[in-house]
This record gives C-alpha cells, sequence and structure tokens, in this order.
C-alpha cells in the first residue's frame, strides 16, 4: 500500500491512514478501512513523510512502536503486522532541529536508511534512464522516436538536474513530444540544457607556476562538469580523494553549493559551486 503523504490535508490523511467508523464527520457514511489495516502482514510505503502534520506525526509514532491504532470515531484497538517504508526528499535531521518533526519519530523511522545519491552524482545512471524514457513516452504518444545522438546524450550528462530524475523524464517527454526525426539530436534538447562552455585552449600564462596551472585545471573541469566531484577527478585522472584534498588546499571548499537535495555522505562532500575563471 503506498500513501503520498504531501497530497492530502491532515483530517483526511488521517482517515486515509488508519481509517473511520461511520459518522465520525461529515461524509462519513459507512465504516472505511485504513491503509495501515489493508498493508496487515504486508508493506505499507509512506512518500514524503516529511509533510506529516505534528498530531498525525504522533499517532504514526505510536503504530511504529505498538503496532496499533483505531479508527477516527471508533474505540476498537486494531493491531497490524506491517512493514513500513518512507522516503523523503527534506533533510529529516535538520527539520528536528528546527522542530518542524518529532525527534522520536525520526529514530523510529531512522533504522535502515538508504540514499539515493542526486543524479548529478550518478551521471552513469543517466543513459539508462534516457532510453527507458524515450521508449516509454514514444509508445504513449506515437511517436517514431527510439534513439539519441551521441553529443545530445552527452549534454545531458553533464547537465546538474536540480530536479533530479523526475526533471530527466520531463526532459525527455519533452523532447520526444516535439521531435520530428526518430533520433533525438543537440537542436531537440531544451534551451535550459545550455552547451557545455570549454575553457580556452590556452589559459595559461608564461610565469605561471605549477600549483597555479594545477588550480586552474581543477576549477575549469569544476566548471565544465557542472560541479561533479567524481566527473572532474575522472576526466583529470586522478583519485576522488585526490581531488578532495586539492580543493580544501585550494580552498574550493569554502564555496557552498546551495540545493535543496539530501547532505551527501562524508566520502563525497557537496560538490562546490567554483567561481568564474579570472
Amino acid at each position: 500500500m503506498k500513501v503520498n503523504c504531501a497530497a492530502l490535508t491532515e483530517s483526511l490523511l488521517e482517515s486515509e491512514l488508519f481509517g473511520h467508523e461511520e459518522g465520525a464527520f461529515t461524509g462519513a457514511i459507512r465504516q472505511r478501512q485504513g491503509r495501515f489495516e489493508l498493508a496487515d502482514r504486508g508493506t505499507i510505503f509512506l512518500d514524503e513523510v516529511s509533510e506529516l502534520a505534528a498530531a498525525t506525526q504522533a499517532k504514526l509514532l505510536r503504530v511504529l512502536q505498538s503496532y496499533e491504532f483505531e479508527r477516527l470515531g471508533g474505540t476498537e484497538t486494531i493491531h497490524v503486522d506491517v512493514r513500513v517504508v518512507a522516503a523523503t526528499n527534506a533533510d529529516l535531521e535538520a527539520r528536528v532541529h528546527e522542530g518542524r518533526f518529532r525527534q522520536d519519530l525520526y529514530f523510529r523511522l531512522n533504522v535502515v536508511p538508504v540514499y539515493v545519491a542526486p543524479l548529478r552524482e550518478r551521471a552513469e545512471d543517466i543513459p539508462l534512464l534516457v532510453h527507458t524514457f524515450i521508449r516509454r513516452y514514444a509508445e504513449r504518444n506515437h511517436k517514431d522516436v527510439n534513439e539519441i545522438s551521441p553529443e545530445a546524450l552527452q549534454r545531458l550528462m553533464r547537465h546538474g538536474w536540480p530536479g533530479n530524475v523526475r526533471e530527466l523524464e520531463n526532459c525527455i517527454e519533452r523532447m520526444v513530444v516535439t521531435a520530428g526525426k526518430r533520433v533525438l539530436d543537440v537542436d531537440d534538447l531544451p534551451r535550459e540544457i545550455a552547451p557545455v562552455e570549454q575553457p580556452p585552449a590556452a589559459w595559461f600564462t608564461v610565469g605561471m607556476t605549477m600549483n597555479e596551472i594545477e588550480e586552474r585545471a581543477i576549477r575549469d573541469t569544476l566548471l565544465a562538469t557542472g560541479g561533479s566531484r567524481k566527473e572532474t577527478a575522472r576526466i583529470l585522472g586522478i583519485g576522488l580523494r585526490t581531488l578532495h584534498r586539492k580543493i580544501e588546499e585550494y580552498g574550493f571548499a569554502r564555496v557552498r553549493h546551495h540545493s535543496t537535495q539530501p547532505t551527501k555522505s562524508e566520502e563525497d562532500p557537496p560538490a562546490p559551486e567554483p567561481s568564474a575563471p579570472g
């Protein structure tokens, strides 16, 4: 069973999760089982769990602790055996500190955390996603589109994708719907997928130290890859840990990357937003 916690008002969400008795509120003309009751001996998926209201958080905490609840307007205690999977794109720990999410509920949910990295950190997934979306939307829109050019795919792989997979999916759908040929190309890309600007071929001058050249090479490559450290390390032929050390050494890490995405792990900290070359 799946529930989008952000799609319903507080009262409707409580009824959706826990059910209600006849006459519990205006319009409750018959008894209704909630998703927890329907998911007994199965799994319930709570999407956007960060959007739960305070009262609903308290009721969810009770279910997670004792696996029991009452329907709205009812007195019978219902016991269930349910596996709970919750998802959010918000930083729940930060919301706890802000007083917007219960700390006890956070710890109850945070049993087996699974972190999905932003799409910009896993560019190797983009070709698989792109071809999947091409097939999906070509079939749905009855379009004879079945491929994408290597150059267009490279542009997609270098884009920052602040909206992650949903943004990529919308992009491919738009390209497929508006395409007039079988192979998607650079001219089919949306306007926001700008060409990657390469630094000038000769950007160093006589007299620059090796440290200055190295710093400029790292900075320009970060710019060209949209701030992707993994891609920058690959292009420069150095290890990711070495790149992290160089970024700290040259002070790039002081420039923080502002993002709505979850914080990265310590092994791969947030990519900096390098300043433009001087």
